[in-house]
């Protein structure tokens, strides 16, 4: 095994400890609550399966890998260290936002009787965190495995699937709570903290 492919399955390896860390956070996450529900939209699903296939993306499309002896360099290093920063950033928003949700998380677009609207926490900073560590997921995935127009590709479906899902999610909440979301939406971006007031409305 040359030392360029040995430093690119580090990186892979990364990544799939990265994604064992969020499987275990959803696996443990508290049961969704039960009860009258005010609205739910499965177009949401839709949305989903796009974001999917930006991931399909950024598995499947392995780039090339040099068959030369890996020496150590600079880009070689800020690579890696990006891959463990995006990891460890994603992971813990993700463990971040599920505790704060708590029961409330849905995998589908839903309002309980019961719910509130959740501001504290990492809500603070962006209104659906959860997309937002999945998108360092992606990046991360993307670095360690994928050429860079794979990486482009994969954002733009991701980010279109994700488009799609804050659009049916806010329709929902904007019916519930109305100007209550309203005023949160205006302080605080989608999914990219300090994105432009309102975000996608």
């Amino acid at each position: 095994m040359t030392g360029a492919r040995a430093f690119t399955n580090v990186d892979s390896l990364l990544v799939v400890l990265g994604w064992m860390a969020i499987g275990a956070i959803l696996w443990t996450r508290p049961k969704g609550e039960q009860g009258p529900e005010r609205r739910r939209d499965r177009l949401s699903i839709v949305g989903m399966l796009t974001q999917g296939l930006g991931f399909g993306i950024a598995w499947g499309f392995r780039q090339s890998l040099v068959s030369q002896p890996w020496t150590p360099s600079a880009a070689a290093i800020a690579r890696t260290s990006l891959v463990v920063l995006l990891l460890a950033a994603s992971v813990w928003l993700m463990l971040a936002a599920v505790r704060t949700l708590g029961r409330q998380w849905s995998l589908t677009a839903r309002v309980l009787e019961t719910h509130r609207l959740v501001t504290e926490g990492p809500y603070r900073f962006v209104r659906h965190p959860i997309y937002t560590a999945m998108l360092g997921m992606l990046l991360a995935t993307g670095v360690a495995m994928t050429g860079l127009v794979a990486i482009a590709v994969a954002v733009v479906v991701y980010v279109l699937g994700t488009y799609l899902r804050i659009g049916v999610e806010e329709r929902l909440l904007r019916e519930s709570f109305g100007a209550e979301y309203d005023a949160y939406a205006r302080r605080v971006g989608a999914f990219v903290p300090r994105l432009s007031s309102g975000g996608w409305r």
